[in-house]
């Protein structure tokens, strides 16, 4: 893969400012696509597993709405670097303290954790396929993609997450991608500007 970024490049998330600050200080709340997603209304506070933690960002904004998260990453990379954000944000003042005490991170497969958690929402967001324009990847999601490669066992993870979820499973997905193959329909869809999120409600 080639792209404007050397091996000296790393990953670096950030809680503090970047996009999810500009979010965090806007104030978006639960008319969003991803809090209506996992089922924020109502006053309904889910508790969510992230099963492929990536970048962090979902569940920060899910945990700034006030949600309990728990972040499941199974690259050893990106969950150092989850791991020194979340540290920084702690560190930074008491609101972030606040925010990032919801956000609990593990490290190891998810389709080994997700039975033993059980949880009420599961949020899988595998990387996406390659798009024909790679200049509309930002440098970070390259690297993100360079450092964790592809995600050959989606099906297989959505398969776990239908088995081990409790009230939803939702997939985060580009809009007009082909769905994964090997799953079945979604019992509905809420779509975003450049995202789709696929909703599967459990029993």
């Amino acid at each position: 893969m080639t792209g404007d970024f050397t091996p000296a490049d790393r990953l670096e998330i950030d809680f503090i400012g970047g996009a999810v600050g500009y979010r965090r200080m806007q104030g978006h709340g639960r008319s969003q696509p991803l809090p209506k997603a996992v089922g924020m209304a109502k006053g309904h506070l889910p508790q969510v597993v992230d099963a492929t933690a990536g970048m962090g960002r979902d569940s920060f904004v899910l945990a700034t709405l006030g949600a309990q998260v728990t972040m499941i990453e199974r690259n050893r990379a990106v969950y150092a670097a989850l791991e020194e954000a979340i540290t920084r944000a702690r560190d930074h003042n008491a609101e972030l303290a606040s925010i990032v005490s919801r956000m609990t991170l593990l490290y190891g497969d998810a389709k080994d954790l997700l039975p033993e958690l059980a949880p009420e929402v599961v949020l899988v967001d595998p990387m996406h396929p390659d798009r024909t324009k790679s200049a509309l990847v930002k440098k970070e999601m390259r690297i993100m993609r360079d450092t964790v490669g592809a995600d050959t066992d989606s099906a297989a993870l959505m398969q776990v997450a239908f088995a081990s979820a409790t009230e939803r499973v939702v997939l985060k997905w580009p809009l007009r991608a082909a769905s994964i193959e090997g799953i079945r329909n979604p019992s509905y869809q809420i779509m975003g500007k450049t995202i789709r999120y696929d909703v599967f409600v459990i029993g």
